[in-house]
């Protein structure tokens, strides 16, 4: 029998992407609570109604239509889900929760710029040169500032202020396009009285 209606069925079209849409209000610690557990978003969601779409392995959070976080759906109780990214805003007035702050704790940065926050060290210098860092990554992209983590660490010399123009070097405008040279003149101009006799003669040749 399944042979037989096997050609009148419906083709499977994918997966269904269905979800649960909730409205809620972020706290001021940009975390949102959805099934037992929280989820960070971006620190301009703060103390704002968002709408949080949890889907079968993912969660996403819009603000205004605009996503603000997205992370893969945690089950169980009482679980934290953060994303240290939506914090950077934060680091630029409190750059000391950089250490001690629970987003992060653990943070898996990438290998150059990982290294240049290693050289830095540990103390309030380090931490305020550190968020210029990545202040700049949430600007100009990770992969940027990170290329110029490598140069400044390949230099052996590494600060905030070596890194940014490593960067700034990166963005630097193309230098204008050279316009083609001007063309040259058959008759160069040259002191000669006796040409403007000549084109006195000629417009009196034609005047007659």
């Amino acid at each position: 029998m399944f042979a037989e209606e096997k050609a009148k069925l419906i083709a499977y079209r994918g997966p269904f992407d269905g979800y649960r849409e909730v409205q809620l209000r972020a706290s001021k610690s940009c975390l949102v609570s959805f099934d037992r557990n929280r989820y960070s978003v971006a620190s301009k969601a703060a103390n704002r109604a968002v709408s949080l779409r949890a889907y079968a392995a993912r969660i996403v959070v819009r603000l205004d239509g605009e996503v603000v976080a997205e992370h893969a759906r945690v089950f169980g109780r009482d679980r934290i889900a953060y994303d240290p990214w939506h914090y950077v805003p934060v680091l630029e007035r409190k750059p000391g929760a950089l250490r001690n702050g629970a987003p992060f704790r653990d943070w898996a940065l990438p290998p150059m710029l990982a290294e240049v926050r290693r050289r830095l060290g540990r103390d309030d210098t380090a931490d305020r040169q550190f968020v210029e860092l990545l202040t700049a990554a949430a600007e100009f992209g990770l992969e940027a500032v990170e290329a110029a983590c490598g140069e400044a660490v390949a230099g052996g010399a590494c600060s905030s202020a070596i890194v940014l123009n490593h960067l700034a070097r990166q963005h630097r405008p193309l230098p204008p396009e050279v316009l083609p040279t001007a063309p040259t003149l058959r008759l160069p101009p040259v002191a000669d009285c006796a040409r403007y006799d000549t084109l006195r003669g000629e417009w009196r040749h034609g005047e007659a």
